[in-house]
Parts: C-alpha cells; structure tokens; sequence
C-alpha cells in the first residue's frame, strides 16, 4: 500500500457541517462568516477561536446534540472509507480544530478508537455550563495541526496521507507524504490548488492508498 497512516479533519471532511456554524444560533452568519475566513486562510485562527466560543459559551448538552449532528450529516463514504482502511491494517487518525466530544462522538460511530482522536478539549462546570476550553491545544492556532503531527510522528507510520478541506490542513504538507484537499462539502481554493491531490469523494481515499508507491 502507498500509505500506512490516514489522518481526516472532521468538519467538512468526515462531517458535511461546520460544528461550530451549528452552534451558533442567532450568531450563525456572523460566525460562520470568521470560520470561513479562517479556513481559507484569509485571518490566522488564534485570532478567532477563543472569541467564537466566548461568544457561544456552548453547554455539554449543545455537544452531545452537536455530535449526533455530525453523525446524522456523515460524508457519504466516509464509512466504508475508515472501516476498509482499518481491516487493511492502516493507521486512522481523526485530528480536528473542533471541541473534542462532538468529535470523539462521531469518530466512535465510525468505529476509531478514542486514543486516535486529537482535537480541541474544552470544560464545563457542575451544571453542564461552559467554563472555558484549552487554549494551549495547538489546534486553537494557526499551524497548529503541523506541530501535532511533528510531536506524534513515533505514533504515526510512514507514509502519511493527510485528507483535508481548510488552511489549517494544508499546513500540514511539509510534514505528510501526500496533502489531499477534499472537496466533496466544499472547494476552497487557495487550498484545492496548493494540495498534492483533490478528492470528491471519500471514497477516492481507497483508491490513493492501495495505489503502487511513487518511483523515486
């Protein structure tokens, strides 16, 4: 096989939504409209993370409900995808700028163990209120998912194949074997065009790792 290790973003790879879009109610358009700048790399994403969730304060019972929401809006594939990927033996890695139970909760659905599952943590109080998040993650920053990967490289068999919509995935390149922008929920771009390979489907993924490795 090409690649021994696959690692998927979430929203808008695995899942058709935007997680935090859906959190924000009657901010929608005003978030949604940071969210996007930041995906297509127009504002850095440490300048709007903490601010968006400020602004939402999301419950526990918003995530429980916003993680059946990234289930119920699956990527058509993504299933078949992640189960044939793991009975050939490859390395499935979800790593997210999301808030980690919504995530945790659809990468169970699909059947990924919780200990390749990075994404961003976030706390409540006793009542289920939110009570802040992790701002040292590295997904909370611009290039953050880079530095991820570099940490975790004894965790994560060569080559690597990285699937990913936004800016924060595409930074990701130097430090992957192959950067695929997938655009089958949305095309941006600046990153479609900078990637190694563009995918419509999910399940082009089967296709790109059970290819014959590259001649040197």
């Amino acid at each position: 096989m090409r690649f021994r290790t696959v690692i998927f973003d979430c929203d808008s790879t695995l899942s058709a939504i935007e997680g935090i879009d859906e959190l924000a109610g009657p901010h929608r358009a005003e978030v949604a409209r940071l969210t996007e700048r930041a995906m297509a790399g127009e504002i850095s994403l440490e300048a709007v993370y903490g601010s968006r969730l400020e602004l939402l304060r999301p419950t526990r019972t918003q995530l429980a409900a916003l993680g059946r929401q990234y289930i119920e809006r699956l990527v058509a594939g993504a299933g078949e995808t992640v189960a044939a990927l793991q009975r050939d033996g490859v390395v499935v890695q979800v790593m997210s700028g999301g808030l980690l139970p919504p995530v945790l909760a659809l990468a169970r659905h699909l059947g990924i163990p919780d200990d390749r599952v990075a994404a961003v943590p976030i706390w409540f109080d006793a009542d289920g209120r939110y009570a802040g998040f992790d701002a040292d993650c590295p997904f909370t920053q611009s290039g953050g998912k880079r530095r991820w990967i570099e940490a975790h490289l004894d965790q994560l068999p060569r080559p690597i194949l990285m699937v990913g919509d936004g800016a924060t995935d595409l930074e990701t390149r130097p430090v992957v074997d192959c950067f695929a922008a997938f655009t089958g929920v949305v095309r941006r771009p600046p990153v479609a065009d900078a990637a190694d390979v563009e995918l419509a489907s999910l399940l082009d993924v089967l296709t790109l790792v059970h290819a014959a490795p590259e001649s040197p």
